[in-house]
């Protein structure tokens, strides 16, 4: 978006265009270069910072000029906290569904589940219940976005033997 100095109107790129009483087509702002458009008053609309995260901020835009700023107002803390339970809970879940097979066979078959999965099983259900204390002890919005964005699952046994895989291969020689 461009913002013309001289009359103070803001033109969004794919948009024809007046300024002082020339036409300028659609694709104008495309084809132009800096130059021209600073010889006709026009500045880049430049933001100041970045909009917030709608998880958990409703965002607003304030013009001045040819500069941009977001504002962030918080939604209901009590909203965010059970959207975040949820979200935990949720990911928990989808984490544990491929490894279901192994305790369905287990109790059908009166095998056993391999030790290190089982661990990793509780390690999961564990770690989904301390990030839901965790959100529930927050006591704003920005601090449950930095739970949140903190997150870090427990690796499956599988994942653990290709991590220490990879770097055994990736340490120089």
């Amino acid at each position: 978006m461009f913002y013309c100095t001289t009359d103070g109107q803001y033109i969004q790129e794919g948009q024809a265009f007046e300024i002082d009483g020339t036409q300028y087509p659609a694709n104008w702002l495309n084809l132009s270069t800096p130059e021209e458009k600073t010889a006709i008053g026009l500045e880049e609309v430049i933001a100041t910072n970045s909009p917030f995260n709608p998880i958990y901020y409703w965002t607003g835009e304030t013009l001045e000029q040819a500069t941009l700023t977001y504002t962030g107002t918080p939604k209901d803390l009590l909203d965010v906290q059970g959207n975040a339970v949820t979200q935990v809970n949720q990911s928990a879940y989808t984490l544990l569904f491929p490894t279901d097979w192994m305790v369905v066979r287990a109790i059908e078959t009166s095998t056993t589940v391999a030790p290190d999965w089982n661990a990793w099983r509780e390690s999961i259900r564990q770690y989904a219940a301390d990030k839901t204390i965790a959100i529930k002890a927050t006591t704003n919005v920005n601090e449950v976005e930095t739970v949140m964005n903190n997150l870090s699952w427990p690796l499956d046994p599988d994942q653990v033997i290709a991590k220490a895989a990879q770097e055994v291969t990736s340490e120089p020689v």
